[in-house]
Order: C-alpha cells, then sequence, then structure tokens
C-alpha cells in the first residue's frame, strides 16, 4: 500500500472509530426533520423548498470536521514527518480531500432517502438530488480542506472556517440547489464543472498553505 493511500486509510478510520462520520449525518436529518416544523406541513411548499435547505443541510455537514482534518496531524507532527520523507503537501492534501469525502458524501446519498421523504419530495427531484450530491460534495470537500489549511494554527480556527468557506460555497449551492427544478441538465454541468475546478485547485492551494505556515 503506497504512503498516499495509508494516509487515506489512517483518516478514514479515525472518522469511522471517532464518531466523525456520525456528526454531519446526524445534522444532516435533523435539518431534515426540523425543516417542516419551520415552513409549515404544506406539502407543496415543503417540496419546493425542501432541496434547497437539504443543499444548504450538505454544505454545513462538509464543514463540520474542518477543524479536525489537517489540525491532529499537526499537533502531532506528523505533517513533518511525512514532509522529511519525501511526500509532498499536495499528495498529502489530496489523500485527505478524499478521505474527507469518503467520510461524508456516500452517507449524505444514502442519507437523502429518508430526507427526501421528510421533505416530500417526489422521485424526480430526488433523483436530481442524488445527482446532483453526487456531483457536489466533491466540490464541498476540496472547500473544506483548502478552508482547514488556510485556518491550521489559528485561534478560533473553526468559526473562523465558517467565515471563509460560506461565501466560496455559494456556486455549488446555487447550482446544485438551481438544477432541482430544472428541465434540462443546465445547473447539473455547471454543478460538476464548479465541483471539479475545486477539487482540482484544492490539493495545491492546501499544499502552499501548508508551507506556508510551516515557514
Amino acid at each position: 500500500m503506497s504512503s498516499l493511500a495509508r494516509i487515506a486509510a489512517r483518516d478514514l478510520a479515525r472518522a469511522y472509530a471517532g464518531g466523525g462520520v456520525l456528526l454531519p449525518l446526524i445534522f444532516f436529518l435533523l435539518v431534515a426533520t426540523l425543516f417542516p416544523f419551520a415552513v409549515g406541513p404544506d406539502a407543496r411548499l415543503l417540496a419546493a423548498t425542501g432541496g434547497g435547505a437539504l443543499w444548504m443541510a450538505a454544505l454545513l455537514a462538509a464543514l463540520l470536521p474542518v477543524d479536525r482534518l489537517l489540525a491532529p496531524d499537526a499537533e502531532a507532527g506528523v505533517l513533518d514527518q511525512l514532509a522529511l520523507r519525501g511526500i509532498s503537501e499536495e499528495a498529502v492534501a489530496l489523500a485527505k480531500l478524499a478521505a474527507h469525502w469518503l467520510t461524508f458524501g456516500p452517507p449524505l446519498l444514502i442519507a437523502a432517502l429518508p430526507a427526501a421523504a421528510l421533505l416530500k419530495l417526489d422521485g424526480a427531484t430526488l433523483a436530481r438530488l442524488e445527482m446532483g450530491l453526487a456531483l457536489g460534495t466533491p466540490g464541498l470537500a476540496a472547500l473544506a480542506l483548502m478552508t482547514s489549511a488556510l485556518t491550521l494554527g489559528l485561534r478560533g480556527a473553526g468559526a473562523l472556517a465558517g467565515l471563509v468557506m460560506l461565501p466560496l460555497a455559494v456556486p455549488i449551492l446555487i447550482f446544485g440547489a438551481g438544477s432541482l427544478g430544472a428541465a434540462d441538465n443546465g445547473g447539473l454541468k455547471l454543478l460538476a464543472a464548479a465541483s471539479l475546478i475545486l477539487v482540482a485547485l484544492a490539493p495545491f492551494a492546501a499544499g502552499a498553505a501548508l508551507r506556508a505556515g510551516r515557514e
């Protein structure tokens, strides 16, 4: 097994053992459960607004573990050891990006099924929601990783991460929510393009931030 695979596997094991997977999942389902109490029992209103609420919940679920993506390894000196072994910061960031997405992306796709039932979403809307989450959650994971690298070592990093990440996630949120009621696949294509750009950019941006923090 390569070093990058071991990094990703260790992060996955830590997330599953420490309950890091459950927190975003519970948060996502709580939003789906509480949202009908906020807007009322009107099925049409729930169907019209529920998809957007689930996209907002997915965004915040990606943000929840942002302060634990890099900080534990930085505090334990693991990142320094990897650098001494000749493993680039970009490669480490790529492995951590994959691990982060695996801890919240697929679980959200599964949780979207009961959430859609709670919000009275029809089958077509659910299918678009699932497709959109599959395309958009890698971009959200990339944003979370970049934010974690930028705020690493700062006091109050968790609160600062939200201020940094939420504005940058607006395009994903707009394209994801907009694709739910679209007659064509234009919204999904824009969502895929935005997510792909973020995933391609994240390892380099996070790697540069890690090197700057070390210096």
